[in-house]
């Protein structure tokens, strides 16, 4: 390999690794946003309150910024209600018609406004990252085609998830579209944890590093999975604490743990499920894999993370949900996904080696 070949893949990898790292913060920032109830300081979209510049006082808006801005989300919803039935789900159009609460328009709040705003303007500079990253994929194409292809198809999906998180707000913070916005968010790290680990594998020759690959992967595939569903149940817990807080008017948080339904028990014993797939596939791994390998370190890193979500989730049960710690245990739910989708894509090159090794 030529050394112009090299310098192309190593701003690669260097630029694809930024921007992954990027998507996490923003993860924790909306996570920030989510646990200071921000989301609707910007109550439009791209702009907030009408301008690039948010505004700083509530007397730079005209009386009736209210009804302005409600009068605007209703137009956006109906046109969003028209897709929906279009594309056949019309259940999902009808409860959206429905549903009162995207009725309600916040008062303005400088602080929360701002909050949202940094959001947003951290999601400009993800986008700008990924472009950039598109066009350092282009160089690549002799090496693998599916790179620059899957660069494209991250750009596509993060003004996909753009669109989205403006009907987030035009439907004021419908969970399930807070859901699927998050969701969209995991399978964005994922697509560009993957793209970065092929660049880093142009070249480099495939080494046995573990006994027993797909034993280990088919654990690691289930703990995978159970994890997504636990991010959606969280997703659930978190309305239920919403509404419990608007209900007590923000105040006692000490009571609102007591005062939570069915999804917030499932989540708290499912995390025990959780650790116990996890320990069995750390064991197999240090039983079956070689120290120095990266599915060694690896597994010990997702193991570290894990326990630090549990512990997370536990504060927020016995110390009245501070509000510090809503954030981090989002983003601990992220990096967890983020290791075990690349713990799986060396697990599966490790399968793959065996293959080629039976087969010459």
């Amino acid at each position: 390999m030529n050394q112009k070949n090299l310098k192309s893949i190593s701003s690669f990898r260097r630029i694809s690794l930024i921007t992954v790292i990027a998507v996490y913060f923003l993860i924790l920032v909306g996570g920030i946003v989510r646990s200071t109830g921000s989301g609707m300081g910007c109550p439009d979209w791209p702009k907030c309150f009408g301008s690039w510049i948010p505004p700083t006082s509530v007397n730079q808006l005209p009386n009736d910024y209210q009804e302005i801005y409600l009068e605007k989300r209703l137009q956006k919803n109906d046109r969003f209600v028209a897709s929906l039935e279009k594309l056949g789900f019309a259940n999902k159009a009808e409860e959206i018609r429905n549903d009162k609460s995207i009725l309600i328009e916040e008062e303005f709040n400088a602080t929360k406004t701002w909050i949202e705003y940094v959001n947003r303007l951290i999601g400009v500079i993800i986008g700008l990252l990924i472009i950039l990253t598109v066009y350092k994929s282009f160089p690549l194409w002799s090496q693998d085609k599916a790179i620059p292809i899957l660069s494209v198809g991250s750009l596509i999906l993060v003004l996909f998830i753009g669109w989205i998180g403006s009907i987030v707000v035009s439907t004021n913070l419908l969970t399930w579209m807070i859901t699927i916005h998050m969701l969209l968010a995991l399978f964005l790290v994922c697509i560009l944890i993957y793209i970065h680990f092929r660049a880093h594998h142009i070249g480099k020759e495939i080494k046995l590093r573990t006994e027993k690959s797909k034993r280990l992967s088919v654990i690691l595939l289930v703990g995978f999975v159970l994890m997504i569903v636990q991010i959606v149940l969280g997703t659930q817990v978190r309305e239920e604490i919403d509404q419990v807080a608007t209900a007590m008017g923000n105040l006692l948080r000490g009571t609102w743990i007591e005062q939570l339904g069915l999804p917030f028990l499932i989540h708290r014993s499912y995390s025990l499920l959780l650790l116990g797939i996890h320990l069995l596939f750390i064991y197999k791994v240090y039983k079956y894999s070689l120290r120095n390998s990266g599915i060694f370190k690896l597994s010990q890193l997702l193991f570290i993370v894990i326990v630090f979500e549990i512990l997370t989730g536990v504060g927020m049960a016995y110390f009245a949900i501070p509000a510090f710690l809503q954030p981090i245990h989002l983003l601990l739910g992220g990096l967890i996904i983020g290791i075990q989708f690349l713990l799986l894509l060396n697990l599966f090159d490790q399968n793959k080696l065996k293959i080629d090794t039976v087969s010459s």
